[in-house]
């Protein structure tokens, strides 16, 4: 701990919001703190859509790993800005399809580090390995995560609402970038963030009050996130609100201002 918290992101840091247990609020978790409820409640008061998009995009998170170790026979996930474990976490689900799933976590919170060692735990026949970095810092990502991934075999890199935390668009996109050139053809990138095209008025004020209490979240549309694949092949049905990529029903799902894609690189 240092002697001011807003400098720390040390898990005892209890006066200071962090945007990883503000969405555990949001999807009815109890790894929160009281500002974090504070602040959630702030935003969900001005976007009251954030609850469901937290949860179509962990509904999005679970039909795109079945998708990519059921249907496509991926065994390997590198998955960036982890949040706080929950239910079918991306191991979960691709270990239920293939035990031998090796799956990397990373997020740069030491609370949702710690939580992972505790409560995410791979099957006998697979590995789940938590690396802590910032999504920025992709040379470290990279590094740590061959402790566990093969890089020249196909990876899926899972990018779920973290890209907004990038501030900067541009740099935002260079991330992404040296993600792709560092992994293997045949490895798939998904993607979901927010957006500000269905509800912007209150998306807009939501994503000022994440500015001025200190966890930024920049949503962005869907031609800036329909960018970030530039570089690799979009599968049906490419990007879309995150509620109806796939869905599991025939009936088409309400949008949602998070849009999602999944694309192969060549």
């Amino acid at each position: 701990m240092t002697d001011n918290p807003a400098d720390s992101d040390s898990p005892l840091n209890t006066e200071v919001p962090h945007s990883a247990r503000v969405w555990n609020y949001w999807l009815g978790g109890k790894d929160n703190f009281a500002i974090d409820r504070e602040v959630g409640d702030q935003v969900k008061e001005a976007f009251p859509d954030i609850v469901p998009i937290a949860r179509e995009s962990r509904r999005f998170l679970g039909r795109a790993v079945q998708f990519l170790a059921g249907d496509i026979g991926i065994r390997q996930f590198l998955d960036i800005g982890t949040g706080l474990p929950t239910a079918d976490n991306t191991h979960e689900v691709a270990q239920r399809i293939s035990p031998e799933c090796r799956i990397v976590y990373v997020d740069h919170d030491p609370l949702v580090l710690a939580h992972a060692r505790a409560l995410l735990n791979s099957h006998a026949a697979g590995t789940t390995d938590y690396l802590q970095a910032d999504v920025r810092d992709v040379t470290t990502i990279l590094a740590g995560a061959t402790r566990t991934l093969d890089l020249s075999q196909p990876i899926a890199v899972m990018m779920l609402g973290i890209l907004g935390n990038v501030t900067d668009y541009d740099e935002a996109r260079s991330v992404v970038d040296r993600l792709v050139e560092a992994v293997s053809p045949g490895s798939y990138l998904v993607i979901n963030d927010g957006t500000n095209v269905i509800n912007p008025e209150a998306r807009n004020e939501a994503t000022r009050i994440s500015i001025e209490t200190g966890f930024p979240y920049i949503a962005r549309s869907p031609k800036q996130i329909r960018a970030y694949f530039h570089a690799v092949d979009l599968i049906e049905p490419g990007v879309v609100s995150c509620s109806r990529w796939r869905p599991d029903h025939d009936a088409t799902p309400q949008e949602v201002d998070a849009f999602c894609g999944v694309a192969r690189k060549r």
